[in-house]
């Protein structure tokens, strides 16, 4: 891991801009900048400055003047990674940045990996892993769910509440091994009934931070949400209504979308991944086959089912059993899955009898205009009610990451094993090693225990430079 170079990396994005931030941190970083800042007066000179200060002077290359920065100065161990950093501050020129982290490099710092930042940061104590983790979700939000839920874990909202169950297992298993000392006197250290209590409310923890997998991976990647229907219900021009801009094309040519295509929009802070798919019909035409293939495949990989229905298509008694025989298909696919039929092209809509008002009523239709966006309102406040998930950083803990699922599965594997041994009266040795399973599969979300090489690789190898 090279802890002992001093490391340099552009912070901010790429490219020009009002001004840039390269990042150095290392062992000497005091050292290599005292060579090239000159400081605008005496009081600024680097080792005349606490940390947590900001200076203004230049960085020479020799005698030639490069730019006037300012530096933002930070002390080891009081700093993002636990090291002593500066923070330069120059004008956002593409040459100025090349030019600065040229003479950089050329004092013997190196150009900082992917995460590494974050990387020493956690070796060195300042984070736990589910926060090195959370620090690029934080980065990557787009919405206000995921920012949130980024904030509650990188403070450690995952985090406590993991530590707290290992701190509790730890000292049943210390109390378990204890008695493995004075076998032969046959002696309980242990309380097996609070053990029992303890396992029960560790289940029970565990089993609602992997039921909330599905709400945290719906809110970081974004809601998926599947637009069916028949050819010409108008899914396409409904997509492009969301979107506000022409994604899909639109024709009067029944199935003219061969293939799912799909974007993104924020609705009250939440991301929703909306995908128009291939009108559902009878077909011999095989690429449209496929297409309708596709359609079932995205309504079993959505978490939302928008069905669609072509309002004049109520002209005639058939179209009423066509809307009661495909209604009763799509719904019985979406199965579990948030359902919402949209009546559109409303506006072709025949004078209806009582009890068709009635049937319409019964089937909850909301009625839609795409084609003029009318009814996106209401629209939008449907689709939001199905998803009101409060203040999320004031919630327990949203598991967001796959790898904390995994790890969270695992233990609570163990954790059943644990129970079962408990009530077949096993020996305090063997319960002890799946208490220790579960320990290290806890431990390994916040990384204390030994944490595999190619485990961070893979972690931090997924931040931006510069992080």
């Amino acid at each position: 891991m090279r802890m002992e170079d001093t490391i340099c990396a552009l912070s901010t994005a790429a490219g020009m801009g009002a001004i840039a931030m390269i990042r150095v941190s290392g062992p000497e970083t005091y050292t290599v900048l005292n060579k090239i800042y000159k400081p605008f007066s005496a009081q600024h000179k680097l080792e005349n400055t606490e940390g947590y200060k900001m200076v203004f002077g230049s960085l020479m290359d020799g005698e030639q003047l490069i730019d006037e920065v300012m530096l933002g100065l930070f002390k080891g161990p009081k700093s993002y990674t636990g090291e002593d950093v500066i923070e330069i501050s120059c004008h956002g020129s593409t040459y100025i940045q090349e030019r600065i982290l040229g003479l950089l490099m050329r004092q013997g710092i190196r150009m900082a990996d992917p995460g590494e930042y974050t990387l020493r940061a956690f070796i060195n104590g300042k984070m736990d892993l589910s926060q090195a983790e959370a620090i690029a979700d934080l980065i990557a939000s787009e919405n206000k769910a995921s920012h949130q839920i980024a904030l509650q874990h990188m403070r450690g909202g995952i985090s406590d509440e993991i530590r707290s169950l290992r701190s509790e297992l730890i000292d049943f298993v210390s109390l378990i091994e204890l008695e493995l000392d004075f076998a032969e006197e046959d002696v309980e250290f242990a309380d097996r009934s609070k053990f029992q209590e303890l396992l029960n409310r560790i289940e029970q923890v565990l089993t609602s931070l992997i039921s909330s997998y599905d709400t945290g991976n719906a809110i970081k990647n974004g809601v998926p949400v599947a637009i069916v229907g028949a050819p010409n219900a108008g899914k396409s021009t409904l997509l492009n209504a969301l979107l506000k801009e022409e994604k899909a094309i639109v024709t009067e040519i029944a199935g003219t979308t061969r293939d799912a295509i799909e974007d993104e929009i924020h609705i009250d802070g939440i991301s929703y991944r909306f995908i128009d798919t291939a009108g559902i019909r009878e077909t011999t035409d095989m690429v449209e086959s496929i297409g309708i293939k596709r359609t079932y495949e995205k309504v079993e990989q959505s978490d939302l089912v928008l069905y669609l229905f072509a309002a004049d298509r109520l002209q005639s008694p058939e179209g009423w059993q066509e809307l009661e025989s495909e209604y009763q298909d799509i719904q019985n696919r979406a199965g579990e899955r948030n359902f919402l039929f949209i009546l559109n092209k409303a506006e072709l809509l025949p004078e209806l009898s009582s009890a068709q008002e009635e049937k319409l009523k019964d089937l909850k239709a909301l009625h839609l205009c795409a084609k003029d966006k009318k009814g996106l309102e209401e629209l939008h406040a449907q689709i939001s009610a199905f998803y009101q998930w409060g203040d999320l950083a004031a919630q327990q803990s949203i598991v967001t990451n796959v790898r904390h699922l995994d790890a969270l599965q695992k233990s609570l594997i163990q954790i059943e094993k644990v129970r079962e041994g408990l009530d077949f009266g096993i020996s305090g040795d063997l319960l002890s090693i799946d208490i220790r399973a579960a320990l290290s599969e806890l431990g390994s979300i916040i990384g204390e225990v030994d944490v595999d090489k190619d485990i961070l690789g893979n972690i931090f190898g997924k931040f931006c430079i510069g992080k």
